[in-house]
């Protein structure tokens, strides 16, 4: 046999198929790749972002980083190239592991990560928030909030255009997921403005087009469901409408800016508190020259803003450098704008950075 090769790859054979029919069984372990060893999100640094999002729906993150403090009055640099009447409507400071609740103008909500939006040069167009999102054709994205504020904030506060509010518990929103679900009741003709985090026992201000203001306390408004439509916050007069509301706070001022690039902050002292649903009282005095209320919220004298035009062009400056006046004031320049352009939005920076770009 060890002489013919044959036969030993035969007897070779015979005896691993004894073995074979003696011990052959099926495989009793499993070779698996164990996912929860592994967080995708632990491989993404938590790091600054700003996520801007333009009127036409290209949303996109970029570093905290790439953007200049500048001087007021200032040009600024190109921040997003945007087609023609497309500008950069909302910006908002965070960081990439955070969730962004997008509330739409047809009062729903939905629910992202930072890092899930696709981050792109600061030139940049972005990504179109449908691809991201189930919008319908006929919603916008109207606000974004931060929900790094869950556990500081009791409240959701909603404002609409044609001034209802409503306050609803900040735990609602919790299960909110990207296929949407209802935040606000709204009638036909109306839209969602503003939604801020309150703690129940705040001040709300809210300002319009026209320059009016109104100051009242916000356990005026009761809690309510997510599908309720709330109660009147400001009566608006014909052609006026809602722009903004805020928490006022004891160590801010309002900042309110024009879509003709000026602006002013002015003491909270100067406002009045009164009942909810009234006219208000004038917040800022304007004109052809000056333009329409754009923005306003609160501020401090340490603070920095981005002001972002009609053509994606982007200034971050100091608070500081804008004076502080008295309610009939009209504010001081804010940016130039050149014929055809206008001021589209303004936002505050959380947090002074150095920048030596």
């Amino acid at each position: 046999i060890l002489g013919d090769d044959a036969k030993k790859r035969a007897v070779i054979s015979e005896e691993l198929g004894a073995v074979r029919e003696t011990y052959a069984q099926p495989r009793r372990s499993q070779i698996t790749f164990d996912v929860g060893d592994l967080d995708i999100e632990d491989l993404i640094d938590d790091e600054e972002l700003v996520v801007t999002m333009s009127a036409k729906g290209y949303i996109k993150t970029v570093s905290s980083d790439s953007f200049k403090l500048q001087g007021r009055g200032g040009r600024g640099v190109a921040g997003t190239k945007l087609k023609d009447e497309d500008y950069v409507q909302h910006i908002i400071h965070t960081t990439a592991h955070a969730y962004l609740l997008f509330f739409s103008t047809r009062g729903r909500v939905y629910r992202l990560k930072a890092h899930e939006i696709p981050m792109k040069e600061r030139t940049a167009r972005g990504t179109a928030v449908v691809n991201l999102l189930p919008l319908q054709p006929d919603e916008k994205i109207q606000a974004i909030i931060d929900t790094r504020d869950y556990e500081t904030n009791k409240f959701l506060f909603f404002c609409t255009k044609n001034g209802q509010v409503k306050k609803t518990k900040f735990t609602e929103y919790d299960s909110s997921l990207r296929a949407g679900l209802i935040a606000i009741n709204l009638k036909d003709t109306d839209e969602l403005v503003r939604v801020i985090p309150t703690n129940g026992g705040d001040d709300i201000l809210m300002l319009s087009k026209a320059g009016q203001a109104i100051r009242f306390a916000e356990d005026e408004v009761r809690a309510m469901g997510r599908a309720a439509a709330g109660v009147r916050g400001m009566k608006m007069r014909v052609g006026d409408e809602v722009v903004s509301c805020d928490v006022t706070r004891d160590d801010a001022a309002i900042l309110i800016v024009t879509d003709g690039g000026y602006g002013k902050r002015t003491q909270l002292d100067k406002f009045n508190r009164q009942g909810r649903g009234g006219q208000g009282v004038r917040g800022i005095k304007i004109n052809e020259k000056k333009g329409s209320v754009v923005a306003a919220f609160m501020v401090g004298i340490d603070d920095e803003i981005f002001v972002i035009n009609s053509v994606g062009t982007v200034i971050r400056m100091e608070v500081r450098e804008i004076s502080s006046q008295g309610r009939d004031a009209t504010g001081v320049k804010v940016m130039n704008v050149t014929s055809g352009q206008t001021v589209a939005s303004v936002a505050p920076v959380l947090g002074t950075e150095d920048d030596d770009a």
